[in-house]
């Protein structure tokens, strides 16, 4: 049920509580979670402070914001001495000198620790302040038996205080406060995996790495349904909206309510007043996030590879001819667009993270630049018209057999390098690609693709794989003999362990409706949706 804007994100939730209730039993598993922006990192904290409710555990949720340290240090301790005073029965201020002096009853050695801290910013002392801040948690714990959470809410914004030895302090901290449990988590995910793997890899090599990911196609559709319940939206439509946003919560919520008001409007016309009008909300969303790079030295070279990834040339090697880059320079724009999430790189692939913002670079941002005409009604017609051949092409491509939709899509492959479930596959150019009907009783669709280097044999299976599927599947596979053959599987639907396992003897390489739309974007299609 929807709830507050809350909806599904149990397993999150359920894999939180039970590593915080292990924190009471002296096993400590700190936690960094990370997520594309407005994917719901936050909304999962809050509401797991909102079900745990326990007097010997002290949840402590912290935003790193850009701020002084000073700034950082009062805002952390008011944040501890609230939380702590939560259950007294004292009519609490915010308001740290009153917390502080309330507390100090309680707990005055911990209290003494922050007036010297306190005593220290005011001063301008930086030296261990951090850490000190941090250590009053042990403090904490030894004066009232108390263990601490610390979520650290985008915590690489802790960089702002320009404290080199920051992480180098926080490692040495933790390997000997045991009674405290921390849960970092951040939106910039290519950073947060290069301090998880460099700068924390003393520091966070005990920390368990959970990825929020967008809603799945199921939940999206359940969500929709849900907040449309009692509007006459197609079920086309409702699948559009989903491939449109690719299940980023946050967008499935602003099209949602902005459907409600709108009564009966036409998608394409709801879509423009988000996207297109100034006042819009994801026109002023986006501009905003343009805006993190436009004034920096090379914003036209961002924005053109940008521009063209947006538009279906994604390729290193095509970007690098449009922009007339040598591979060298053309890497050196891309590393700092993936340093800062705004594109992701699989293999020779590039892809923008944020799909809304692609389709909005496209048909909005780079229309208006370069319009030769200054009518909005013009570039409305525009705007509606790109929207509208995207979901023709969309309806078009979901009528389709799944086996015809596999046969176009190994038609587009040039020998490039992609990553599909953590294996490196070269998709060859295939000079023939034809049907093959194995007249089994679980697997009739089957697609043989030949090229040079390789043959694959790739069965299509809408339903759920079996263990016997496999089976059937790979003694089929050995009637044809090469050097270089692929067995591959696609399936619509979840695949068990047990299914995995049989797959991997077999040597069959399996790919669910994930890694089939996955292998759609990177080739600008439509998704599956199942």
């Amino acid at each position: 049920m929807i709830k507050e804007d809350f909806f599904d994100r149990g397993p999150y939730i359920k894999t939180l509580e039970k590593r915080i209730s292990g924190l009471k039993e002296n096993y400590r598993q700190n936690i960094a979670i990370i997520g594309d922006e407005s994917v719901g990192k936050t909304a999962i904290i809050f509401k797991l402070l909102e079900n745990l409710h326990d007097n010997y555990i002290l949840m402590l949720y912290v935003e790193a914001r850009q701020e002084t340290l000073s700034a950082f240090a009062r805002r952390f301790i008011a944040i501890m001495l609230y939380g702590f005073l939560g259950n007294s029965g004292i009519l609490l201020k915010e308001d740290l000198e009153y917390l502080l002096k309330k507390a100090q009853r309680y707990i005055p050695v911990t209290a003494e620790k922050i007036k010297s801290i306190l005593n220290a910013v005011e001063k301008g002392r930086r030296n261990n302040v951090f850490t000190e801040l941090l250590s009053l948690c042990g403090s904490l714990h030894e004066e009232t038996g108390k263990s601490c959470v610390v979520i650290m809410d985008e915590f690489h914004n802790l960089e702002c205080f320009k404290m080199p030895s920051l992480y180098r302090e926080w490692a040495k901290l933790l390997l000997a406060q045991k009674s405290t449990m921390y849960i970092i988590i951040s939106s910039r995910k290519y950073k947060t995996r290069e301090l998880l793997s460099k700068d924390f890899s003393l520091l966070f090599g005990n920390f368990e790495l959970i990825i929020v990911e967008p809603f799945d196609i199921k939940t999206s559709e359940e969500y929709l349904e849900e907040k449309l319940k009692g509007m006459n939206v197609s079920r086309d439509t409702m699948d559009f909206i989903v491939h449109f946003t690719g299940g980023n919560p946050l967008y499935l919520k602003i099209i949602a309510d902005s459907l409600l008001k709108s009564g009966p409007a036409a998608l394409t016309e709801v879509l423009g007043q988000l996207l297109l009008e100034p006042p819009g909300v994801l026109n002023q969303r986006f501009l905003g996030y343009l805006s993190r790079f436009l004034d920096t030295k090379f914003s036209t070279d961002y924005l053109a590879i940008l521009y063209s990834i947006a538009d279906g040339r994604n390729k290193i090697r095509d970007i690098a001819h449009i922009l007339h880059k040598q591979k060298k320079e053309l890497m050196g724009r891309l590393s700092y667009l993936l340093q800062e999430d705004i594109i992701v790189r699989n293999g020779d692939f590039l892809k923008i993270t944020d799909r809304v913002f692609g389709f909005w670079l496209r048909f909005v941002y780079y229309k208006r630049q370069n319009s030769l005409t200054f009518g909005e009604e013009a570039r409305k017609i525009k705007f509606e018209e790109g929207l509208e051949k995207m979901m023709k092409d969309f309806l078009s491509s979901s009528r389709k057999p799944l086996v015809e939709r596999m046969t176009e899509l190994l038609r587009l492959f040039e020998d490039e390098i992609l990553q599909i479930e953590k294996k490196k596959v070269r998709l060859n150019h295939f000079r023939e690609v034809k049907y093959l009907e194995l007249n089994r009783r679980g697997l009739s669709d089957c697609l043989i693709g030949r090229s040079n280097e390789s043959l694959w044999i790739m069965a299509v299976k809408p339903g759920s794989l079996s263990e016997e599927d496999i089976l059937e599947f790979s003694r089929e596979c050995k009637k044809y003999r090469h050097k270089s053959q692929r067995k591959i599987i696609v399936t619509l639907k979840d695949i068990d362990m047990n299914t995995r396992l049989r797959a991997l003897e077999e040597k069959v390489w399996t790919w669910d409706i994930n890694s089939l739309n996955q292998l759609l974007d990177y080739f600008a299609k439509p998704w599956v949706m199942a």
